[in-house]
C-alpha cells in the first residue's frame, strides 16, 4: 500500500498544516459572538419582579384582590352574553402599562400559561369553583404552579385591542367551561341584606 507523503514547498519545508481544533474553536466564538449580538435568538422574559404593596389584599370582607396595582381604571366593563355563545364581553379590560406585573387575584393552581390563537393567556382554578384568567401576558410561571394571593404570575403586554391606554388586562371570570361572570364582583364585600322583624313573632 502506498504511504501518504505532504507535498513539500520549493526548498524541501513541508506546508505548515493548522491544527483542526484552532479551527473549530475560531467557528464557536464567531458563533457565540453573533448569538450574544441577537442575531436570530429571541430575548427571554426577565425574572418576575417583587409584588407591589399591598398585592394580594382584598377589601375588607371580599374574597379577591385587584390583579393589577395600584388600583386600574376599568376601560371596558363586563357584558353579559345573551346565551355561552353570543357575542359579549366576557370579562372587564383595566388599564395599565407595558411590563407591569399581573397579579393573581386569590391563591390557586396555574392551569394553563401561554399562548392561544396569537395572545399569551395565563388561568388560574382557585379552591371556590372559580377560574380566573389574564390576557396579554407574558407568563413567568408554567402550568401547574401552586401560587399566592397577590403572587406575580406575567407582565403585561401591549396590544390588547380596542384599549385606549398604553395596555390593558383582559381579566376573565367563569364557573364551568361557558359559565362567565364579572369578575368585579369578587372585589365587593358580600351584600347582606336585613329584612324587616315580623309583628307579631312566630312562636317557635
Amino acid at each position: 500500500m502506498a504511504r501518504y507523503r505532504p507535498s513539500t514547498r520549493p526548498g524541501g519545508r513541508a506546508p505548515a498544516v493548522r491544527p483542526v481544533r484552532v479551527l473549530v474553536t475560531a467557528v464557536l466564538a464567531a458563533t457565540l459572538v453573533m448569538g450574544s449580538a441577537g442575531a436570530g435568538f429571541p430575548a427571554a422574559d426577565a425574572a418576575a419582579p417583587a409584588p407591589p404593596p399591598g398585592a394580594g389584599v382584598p377589601a375588607p370582607g371580599a374574597r379577591y384582590a385587584w390583579p393589577l396595582l395600584p388600583a386600574p381604571a376599568v376601560v371596558t366593563p363586563y357584558r353579559a352574553p345573551a346565551h355561552p355563545y353570543a357575542p359579549g364581553h366576557r370579562g372587564v379590560d383595566l388599564a395599565g402599562a407595558p411590563g407591569q406585573p399581573v397579579l393573581a387575584a386569590r391563591a390557586g393552581t396555574v392551569v394553563f400559561a401561554g399562548p392561544v390563537a396569537g395572545r399569551e393567556i395565563v388561568s388560574v382554578q382557585h379552591d371556590d369553583g372559580l377560574r380566573t384568567t389574564y390576557e396579554p401576558v407574558g407568563p413567568v410561571v408554567a402550568a401547574g404552579a401552586v401560587v399566592r394571593a397577590g403572587e406575580v404570575i406575567g407582565l403585561l403586554r401591549p396590544g390588547h385591542a380596542g384599549c385606549p391606554a398604553q395596555a390593558c388586562l383582559h381579566w376573565g371570570l367563569r364557573r364551568d367551561r361557558t359559565d362567565y361572570l364579572d369578575p368585579l364582583v369578587l372585589l365587593r364585600p358580600p351584600r347582606v341584606r336585613l329584612l324587616p322583624v315580623p309583628v307579631p313573632w312566630p312562636d317557635g
